[in-house]
């Protein structure tokens, strides 16, 4: 997709407006809660929309869409469970969080268990982010400034990696969450435009669900290779109630709330804003194939051809410069969360081993941020003979997620359970979901690694309940009461909660 003179001004003036308006609102940057939690004054409407700007990547857009080409709209669950999640986050994990007064989820893991969980959370987390999250990241955005700009693939790397990390260094989490607010209001904006657009071209979205009935089932058969339903089971349940819910990079927001209302506000914000995630992305896809589908080999460049074929001058300058925020915002959320639990929870912990004065921690943070740009960006090229981008993050996140749900869940629900516990479920979950992968892609023909996810979640729990009824603690850990914030719920959080889930609910009943 080439772009004119007014796309390239329209994309070169947003990025200008982002990057400005990071570093002005950033400028004072004193104390670790100021760089690292935004000085715990966040409110809830930017919560939400950082929460989803964060997320949400070109992984998102070109992948979810190429999945809708392709698949049809089952891939939607990922964006609906997650509403689910959100609303359990908001209502049973957050009032944990903010009452410990934590930093990190890590930390958290110390005042529960001790330092040994703790530390071997954060090493995972900070591996996955740095090996994984950022190198992909900044791997799919260069693909985009290679087809647009014609950029060699190492020098789009270098660009996307300097840019965020560059006001994300300076500025901390305050420059984060407020270019995700640029950057997500423009993206949920544009692909709102491309979704009309889309349906206009099928004839309009009555025409549009006539047509494509056969491809708008959420629910897929015990056999499907990606989506059975089998995943319905626990499979779906596991990445998104731990990303969600257990993720520095996305919970980083929440814990930043000026209160507990504002955070549950803005959770549940975000939840309702997942809910129409596959109306702009994944139904353009399912469009695309209704119109192009002799013209498109590859899912993938589904939703550039939309793009390409629908957006008129300026508007293609202004949704590109919206998918490039897009890659920018999950960077820059990344790399922040990597530096915040590099400074707090292994540096300050286990080299120096005592509390930071605030401009040191900052500035191990900046040092931290650098460093972990570099790095992404050395491995980011290296990640073009893996294949599809999407899957594989997605199969490397659940090396980890599996452990570290259950050890959350199990620790909240049985107070006893003791920190040996804790490790080793840690430890074997990883191989567990390792060999459980193996046994499903060799013998079932499948690559519903979902369920081999399960599969470990399950393993890592029961090991928790036997260790906590065969050596229970004496007595149950308690844990921290910090009134760093205000923890009265928002008055509005149960009942906006379960219009969520009545909602998710619905749209399951409509595309069954």
């Amino acid at each position: 997709m080439a772009l004119d003179g007014v796309d390239l001004f329209a994309f070169l003036a947003f990025l200008g407006i982002v990057v400005s308006v990071s570093l002005y609102a950033s400028r004072r940057e004193e104390t670790a809660a100021d760089y690292f939690l935004a000085g715990r004054n966040l409110p809830w409407w930017l919560i939400g929309i950082s929460l989803i700007a964060s997320n949400i990547s070109s992984e998102h857009f070109i992948g979810m869409s190429g999945e809708g080409f392709q698949t049809g709209l089952a891939i939607a669950c990922f964006e609906w469970i997650a509403a689910i999640a959100l609303v359990f986050v908001a209502l049973v994990l957050l009032p944990r969080f903010l009452r410990a007064g934590i930093y990190t989820l890590p930390e958290y893991l110390e005042y529960r268990y001790g330092p040994v969980p703790r530390v071997i959370m954060a090493a995972y987390l900070m591996t996955v982010y740095v090996v994984v999250g950022l190198a992909g990241i900044l791997y799919a955005g260069s693909l985009a400034l290679t087809s647009v700009f014609g950029l060699d693939l190492a020098a789009g790397v270098w660009t996307i990696g300097l840019l965020a990390g560059g006001y994300t260094i300076y500025g901390g989490l305050k420059a984060v969450v407020w270019s995700d607010m640029l950057q997500g209001a423009a993206l949920l904006g544009g692909g709102a435009v491309l979704f009309f657009l889309s349906m206009n071209a099928v004839g309009g979205f009555g025409a549009f669900l006539s047509a494509n009935e056969e491809r708008l089932h959420l629910i897929l058969p015990a056999d499907h290779p990606t989506l059975p339903w089998t995943i319905y089971l626990m499979g779906i349940w596991v990445p998104n109630v731990a990303y969600w819910g257990l993720n520095q990079f996305i919970s980083q927001r929440a814990l930043a709330a000026r209160d507990l209302a504002e955070g549950q506000k803005g959770v549940l914000f975000a939840a309702f804003l997942k809910l129409l995630i596959p109306f702009l992305i994944v139904m353009p896809g399912i469009a695309a194939y209704q119109l192009y589908a002799s013209e498109i080999p590859v899912g993938d460049q589904a939703y550039p051809e939309l793009m390409a074929r629908l957006l008129p001058s300026g508007l293609r300058g202004v949704m590109f410069a919206a998918l490039f925020g897009a890659v920018m915002s999950s960077l820059d959320s990344m790399l922040n969360s990597a530096s915040t639990i590099f400074t707090l929870d292994i540096y300050s912990r286990h080299v120096v081993r005592k509390k930071l004065e605030p401009r040191t921690a900052i500035r191990i943070g900046r040092i931290a941020t650098g460093v972990f740009v570099v790095i992404g960006c050395l491995l980011a090229p290296q990640l073009a003979s893996v294949g599809g981008i999407h899957e594989y993050m997605q199969r490397v996140w659940n090396f980890i997620w599996p452990g570290i749900l259950a050890v959350f869940l199990v620790g909240m629900v049985l107070p006893k359970t003791p920190p040996r516990a804790a490790t080793a479920a840690l430890l074997v979950s990883p191989v567990a979901y390792g060999l459980f992968t193996l046994v499903l892609d060799a013998y079932f023909d499948s690559q519903a690694y979902l369920n081999a996810a399960a599969g470990a979640f399950v393993l890592a729990s029961v090991l928790l309940v036997i260790w906590t009824r065969v050596r229970p603690l004496a007595e149950p850990r308690l844990l921290p009461q910090s009134g760093a914030v205000r923890l009265e719920p928002a008055p509005s959080a149960r009942w906006a909660g379960a219009v969520v889930v009545g909602l998710t609910v619905g749209l399951y009943v409509v595309f069954w």
